[in-house]
């Protein structure tokens, strides 16, 4: 039984352990943060037998949870390090197992959630887990989060058309953002590093298929 009182399958952990492993994910850290994470906590309750399979699965307001592939290439991507000394920006909470992840490698997670409805869902999931350095708040995603910012990291599971430049702002030199770029038809995944100077290099991980950003906050979800 896990931390927060809930009974895993040890089997099918180990099983999506060793998919992440092959899938190339060798972080022992991060690896130890989806051993240690109930998935089952962040998966519709007609669905919880599907969470450890590396899936993607719908829920509240429209959405999904991604693949535990793609959530963790994304956070292996960030490069966070092993000291967990970094403050990370998350666009886009959605059921918050992204989030949880990151926090436990990370100092600090700032995320931000469009949909009340998931937003507060998950902000109970934190406190079940005993989560504590996860700061939230419904608002528009498309405007980062100026008042904590720059960030050493930023992550979107949101795609945007262009890399929106106020993120980039919102970025300290030497940071790195992970973000799906393109349209519905040519979508990719992007790793930005940001130079000391301002400018940023790009650099592309593969194609993606995550939902565009929408603007402001949804006014009844």
């Amino acid at each position: 039984m896990d931390q927060a009182g809930h009974d895993k399958d040890p089997f099918e952990v180990m099983r999506l352990i060793l998919e992440l492993r092959q899938s190339g994910i060798t972080d022992t850290r991060l690896l130890n943060a989806v051993e240690s994470l109930p998935r089952d906590v962040f998966i519709p309750a007609d669905l919880t037998e599907y969470a450890f399979e590396n899936i993607a699965l719908p829920i509240a307001c429209g959405q999904t949870i991604s693949r535990p592939s793609i959530v963790a290439d994304m956070i292996d991507a960030l490069k966070l390090g092993e000291q967990a000394s970094l403050t990370v920006l998350e666009i886009g909470t959605g059921t918050g197992y992204a989030t949880a992840l990151i926090s436990k490698l990370s100092k600090r997670v700032y995320t931000i959630e469009r949909y009340r409805t998931l937003l507060y869902a998950a902000r109970k999931r934190f406190s079940s887990l005993g989560l504590q350095n996860i700061v939230s708040q419904c608002a528009d995603g498309n405007l980062g989060w100026a008042a904590s910012a720059p960030f050493d990291r930023i992550i979107s599971t949101c795609a945007a058309e262009d890399v929106p430049e106020v993120w980039v702002n919102q970025l300290k030199a030497g940071g790195i953002m992970i973000l799906p770029v393109g349209t519905n038809e040519d979508q990719h995944m992007v790793r930005l590093t940001k130079n000391s100077d301002g400018s940023v290099q790009s650099e592309t991980m593969g194609p993606s298929q995550f939902l565009h950003i929408a603007e402001g906050v949804a006014k009844e979800l």
